[in-house]
């Protein structure tokens, strides 16, 4: 299976390296087919060109452990990211451009897999996270050199100095870095009987009590909103349910195109909409007026 996966990786490189080279222009013409009109075919070419560029950069990333394969799969990911983003009218190669979404691809995978736990995420995290064994390996052998012994203290602050993160970054990620997962099945002690450390750790979950009553009040006021929504218009229902009731809400402009309205039409309408509702709503019961105030 190993030699499956190698082989699998050698023949994606050799096809890489195969691929065509793009001039300047080319580049260009596929950018904009692929920007203007989602021309497939276009942006097959320019994610074939550049794949060796992502692959070359995957392997920069094997030290860390991940596999090949995986890793050259995150580069691609990476890579479609940036011909998707790319607007070519900045006047960038393209090249120039996905080299920043290849690596940052990459760095998420090898980050999200180094540990269960998140090693982190914000950019500092990030760069003390790819930078802080080899900074720390030339300041201890330029002090070495220099016969100037240095503690742990002044190795983590000369570290921060140099990354440009503060120090408690630094004393976060050297534990992090040095520890090991451990399962939470594990056993307190070594007797057959002993907890495992899963049980000490809270249920932050809902209980059921809880659980009943949010389905009550939800049940509740999908009652009061059908009510609500009998109140209005069937142009009215249709810009409420477009607006707010959709997975992806539609904007005023998209509606007002549809319904033969400018925009500030359908913003008038849905805000009477609501109007009506919120009046609707206020009327049917002192419960409602309780809830809602």
């Amino acid at each position: 299976m190993a030699l499956d996966g190698y082989s699998g990786e050698m023949s994606l490189s050799r096809r890489a390296m195969q691929a065509e080279l793009l001039d300047a222009e080319t580049e260009l013409r596929l950018a904009y087919a692929w920007r203007d009109q989602r021309d497939e075919e276009a942006l097959h070419r320019l994610i074939t060109a550049y794949m060796r560029l992502a692959i070359s950069m995957a392997a920069k990333f094997k030290r860390y452990g991940a596999p090949m394969n995986d890793l050259i799969q995150e580069a691609g990911l990476g890579l479609m990211k940036a011909a998707d983003k790319f607007d070519p009218d900045r006047g960038v190669r393209f090249s120039t451009y996905a080299v920043w979404w290849i690596k940052a691809s990459i760095q998420d995978y090898v980050m999200r897999n180094w540990s269960m736990v998140r090693t982190g995420s914000t950019s500092s995290q990030k760069s003390l996270f790819f930078n802080m064994r080899r900074v720390q390996a030339r300041l201890e052998r330029e002090a070495a050199s220099a016969g100037e012994p240095l503690d742990r203290h002044q190795l983590r602050q000369m570290i921060a100095t140099e990354v440009g993160v503060p120090l408690h970054d630094v004393e976060m990620m050297e534990g992090r870095l040095a520890g090991s997962d451990y399962s939470l099945n594990a056993t307190q002690s070594t007797e057959d009987e002993g907890r495992e450390w899963i049980d000490t750790l809270e249920d932050t979950g809902a209980q059921a009590a809880e659980l009943v009553e949010q389905d009550h009040d939800i049940e509740t006021l999908r009652g009061w909103l059908i009510t609500a929504m009998d109140a209005l218009n069937e142009r009215e229902r249709f810009i409420v349910r477009e607006r707010k009731l959709r997975d992806q809400p539609r904007t005023l402009e998209s509606l007002g195109q549809e319904l033969g309205l400018s925009k500030e039409r359908v913003r008038q309408l849905e805000a009477a909409a609501f109007g009506k509702m919120r009046k609707n709503l206020m009327n049917q019961s002192s419960e409602v007026r309780q809830f809602f105030a």
